[in-house]
Formats: C-alpha cells, sequence, structure tokens
C-alpha cells in the first residue's frame, strides 16, 4: 500500500522508510501548487525503495463507509431530505456520497446523521457547510458553531 506524507504549511514532508524506519524530511514547494496527484519515488539509504503520494491537506482524513442520512437546507428552509454515506471524515470536515443527485449549491447547509463504526455506534449529528460538489460527492465543512466532539476525535485516530 502507497502511503500518505503530509506537507506542512513550511512546504516540507518527512518520508520515513518502512523498511528501516529511518526518516528524512525534504523541501518539496516545487510539488505544493500542483492540482494533481502527486506520487513520489523514494530510496532509502538502506537500499529499500517505496512509493509516497504527498497529501496537500492541512488535516488528516480518514476513509469511511458510514451510512447515514442528510437534508438539504436552503435559504434557511429543508428543501430535501436523503440517504448519504459518509466516504471520509476529517477533524473539519465531511465527504459525502449522496444517494440522489441534489440541487445543492456550494454554500447550501445541511444537516446530516450517521452512526461511526466504532465499538459504540456513536451517532454523529452535524450541520454543515457544503463547499464543493462533485457530481454525487458533495465536500461538506462542519458549521462553525459544530466542534469537534470527543467520540469524532477518538475515532479519527482509532
Amino acid at each position: 500500500m502507497t502511503e500518505k506524507v503530509f506537507i506542512t504549511s513550511q512546504q516540507m514532508a518527512t518520508f520515513v522508510c518502512p523498511k528501516c524506519s529511518r526518516s528524512k524530511t525534504v523541501n518539496v514547494s516545487k510539488y505544493a501548487n500542483l492540482d494533481k496527484l502527486i506520487k513520489v519515488n523514494v530510496k532509502c539509504p538502506c537500499g529499500h525503495a517505496y512509493a509516497t503520494i504527498l497529501e496537500k491537506r492541512k488535516r488528516y482524513r480518514k476513509e469511511t463507509n458510514l451510512p447515514g442520512g442528510y437534508i438539504h437546507i436552503a435559504e434557511g428552509r429543508p428543501v430535501n431530505r436523503g440517504l448519504m454515506t459518509v466516504t471520509d471524515v476529517s477533524a473539519t470536515g465531511l465527504k459525502l456520497k449522496l444517494n440522489i443527485s441534489q440541487n445543492c449549491a456550494i454554500g447550501d447547509h445541511m444537516e446530516v446523521e450517521f452512526h461511526l463504526d466504532d465499538r459504540n455506534r456513536t451517532l454523529i449529528k452535524k450541520r454543515v457547510i457544503v463547499r464543493n460538489i462533485n457530481g454525487p460527492l458533495v465536500g461538506v465543512e462542519f458549521e462553525p458553531t459544530e466542534a469537534l466532539d470527543k467520540a469524532l476525535g477518538f475515532y479519527l485516530f482509532s
């Protein structure tokens, strides 16, 4: 499996050899502004070669497959509701796959509800803002009033 390496705000990335655990921090500023997937082949001094993906996101994202529901809110009123799947979770938002095509727009609000696949099947209810739309995939950010709760924080790093 190809590991992800996060780019820091100083445009640096730390590569860790999966074989010997030797690490090296490198300036990757030449890749930071590229708008595509960046795969880097690395050769460690121990002789092991491996591939990594440079991740430009500010926060860690955990891939998921969590079913749930949503209410689409436009101009302050519920417009539609439907089923969704949460395909990834971060400390600041979610990526949703909607079961039907919606007429949502960037800036619209939603109320989402789903259960984590943790031991307690923790119920998560959040108000979110639509930030990007790519077909059935909708990227949402938690509203500022929706602080990261403990259950979601523990889930992200488990």
